[in-house]
């Protein structure tokens, strides 16, 4: 009805930890926003929930990495890790199914933390709204420590 009434959305964070801005990404398909714009987390925990309700419309082959279709129309992309497609799936463990309508908080992956870093491999964590076409504006709350399921990392407001 009225565009100007319309609020703002938020996402939680999908787990607990560090929330750094995208451009601090190890990664340059991530720190220079081409998948898409968000931020990062730096876990403390190994469960990985849904940062809103939606449909869980992608779990990557390898599990580490998932996308959620929200009601507005918002897809989410999770991405556990810096090139931990690499690892194929080992130490990720799939809690969810693809295919299913999922509620904020809901557990979607378990990660073992520990054997993926002893590998080598970083667990920076981009959370990211990848069709930025329909989004008018976005806050990102980057610099904080956040508990997964409770504090917003991001919000937003479609056009």
């Amino acid at each position: 009805m009225f565009g100007f009434l319309k609020s703002s959305l938020e996402l939680i964070a999908p787990v607990s930890g560090r929330v750094l801005t995208l451009s601090s990404v190890p990664d340059e398909v991530f720190a220079t926003k081409l998948a898409g714009d968000g931020v990062a987390i730096e876990p403390s925990e190994d469960i990985f929930v849904a940062p809103a309700d939606g449909e869980l419309v992608l779990i990557f082959k390898t599990n580490h990495a998932f996308c959620i279709r929200l009601e507005n129309g918002i897809e989410i992309l999770v991405h556990i890790g810096i090139d931990t497609v690499n690892l194929n799936g080992e130490f990720f463990e799939r809690l969810a199914v693809e295919g299913t309508r999922v509620k904020a908080g809901d557990p979607i992956v378990k990660v073992n933390r520990d054997k993926v870093l002893e590998k080598g491999y970083s667990l920076i964590s981009p959370i990211l709204i990848t069709n930025m076409e329909i989004v008018k504006e976005i806050n990102c709350f980057d610099g904080k420590v956040v508990k997964a399921r409770k504090d917003a990392i991001i919000s937003y407001k479609i056009k």
